[in-house]
């Protein structure tokens, strides 16, 4: 009897272990290929050929568009400027970043100012917005005493070569400031992880490191939280020139120069209003409004009248960081007389608020630099890097691009008239 219950007791211990081994191993499974073959959809979003119209596949191509667009409205308005800025490089002669300044009409009390292409692959949706604000919100009536500023391709080498950073390998969003002291801030998390984040040698998609390149970051997760992890990678760096997220070691050429044309433009006008345009960041398909909160409590409450009825994200939740250098704080102290406004809109492409988005879309910067540096295992391996990474900046989905232009048309639609009574 005893014997029979000692074979029952080992019968059900072995079923219940195979059980938890068969559901790891399920569970293992489906994790790795829910991971590497990680592609968030449109849902029901159907893509509107109308809105597509905006939209070209190459640097050449949107400057000469953004261009034509501008020289459209010079003859219906007064005093109209389009001019550009070469960016020195080594490698290339004609990249450029371009500018319309449209000045008020008839008093010039407010500015506002709309950048695209900081982070240089970002730049095609840029392009399209700006392509779009211009045929369909240059009006008379937001004119006569709102000035219009924008400047397309802030990054142009980035934009052209398909990067997200310029030729010095420099996220220009964390290159921004009046005052050098900024490169010599130290980001202490992003040390503790430097190794982890900026890998040598090249790029082999197939490798155990890659395939399962999730299982490291879940693993560091555990002991730091998710706040932390991002904001330590995320904010900026000044110490790993080869590495993602670098800050610089001086301001890039392109600093230096449009200090001047920003400062020249904006000296008349005692009301600033900054919109910087992004995309890569956030739940797919949605428009976030990201902004940090600042000591001006006017400044910030005539910001969220502007977007009342909008969901603003000041920077106290948890999936989301702050960043030194950025390009729209800069502007603001380049005018510090003036009432100034901020407001970057960020397109979301990866689901990067979910932790599996997150993970991909830091796996997928890491790749792209590591190539870009210490080159593939293969070209498969460079065409997958490379289409994953410009995927993720400028999705292919027509659909996708559909909802950008109608969700800022939407938007703009509400927020250029409370501009104008302001």
């Amino acid at each position: 009897m005893k014997k029979k219950s000692k074979r029952l007791t080992k019968k059900i211990l072995f079923i219940l272990l195979f059980t938890v081994f068969i559901v790891c191993v399920a569970g293992f499974i489906y994790s790795y290929v829910s991971y590497n073959y990680y592609s968030p959809g449109d849902g029901e979003i159907k893509a509107d050929p109308t809105e597509l119209k905006y939209f070209q596949n190459s640097y050449k191509e949107c400057r000469k568009e953004f261009i034509l667009s501008a020289n459209e409205i010079k003859n219906i308005f007064k005093n109209v400027e389009i001019f550009n800025i070469q960016v020195e490089s080594e490698i290339d002669t004609d990249l450029t970043i371009d500018f319309c300044y449209i000045p008020a009409q008839k008093e010039k009390s407010k500015l506002l100012i709309i950048s695209s292409g900081v982070h240089g692959v970002e730049g095609f949706v840029g392009s399209a917005v700006q392509q779009m604000f211009i045929t369909e919100f240059l009006k008379e009536k937001y004119l006569n005493d709102i000035g219009i500023l924008l400047i397309h391709g802030m990054n142009p080498y980035g934009f052209k070569y398909l990067r997200r950073v310029t030729e010095n390998n420099v996220d220009l969003n964390r290159n921004c400031d009046i005052d050098k002291n900024l490169f010599s801030i130290k980001n202490s998390g992003y040390i503790e992880l430097h190794k982890m984040i900026n890998p040598k040698g090249k790029v082999n998609t197939g490798s155990l490191g890659n395939r399962l390149f999730y299982i490291a970051m879940i693993k560091k997760l555990v002991s730091v939280s998710t706040k932390a992890f991002r904001q330590a990678i995320l904010q900026g760096q000044y110490e790993f020139p080869k590495g993602i997220f670098f800050g610089g070691n001086d301001f890039e050429p392109q600093i230096y120069v449009i200090k001047s044309a920003l400062q020249e433009i904006s000296e008349n006008y005692h009301t600033i209003f900054h919109i910087d345009l992004h995309t890569g960041y956030g739940e797919r398909g949605k428009l976030h409004l990201f902004s940090v909160k600042t000591e001006d409590s006017k400044s910030q409450s005539i910001v969220e009248s502007l977007f009342s009825g909008y969901t603003i994200d000041w920077g106290n939740t948890d999936d989301f960081y702050t960043v030194t250098g950025d390009f729209s704080h800069f502007i603001g102290k380049l005018s510090p007389d003036a009432l100034f406004l901020s407001m970057p809109f960020e397109y979301g492409t990866m689901n990067s608020h979910t932790t599996m988005g997150a993970i991909k879309s830091l796996q997928n910067m890491i790749v792209e630099t590591q190539g870009f540096y210490y080159g593939y295992a293969s070209i498969e391996d460079e065409i997958k890097v490379k289409k994953k990474f410009i995927e993720m900046f400028y999705p292919s989905s027509g659909a996708w691009r559909s909802e950008v232009i109608k969700k800022t048309r939407k938007l703009m639609d509400v927020v250029m008239q409370r501009y104008k009574d302001l």
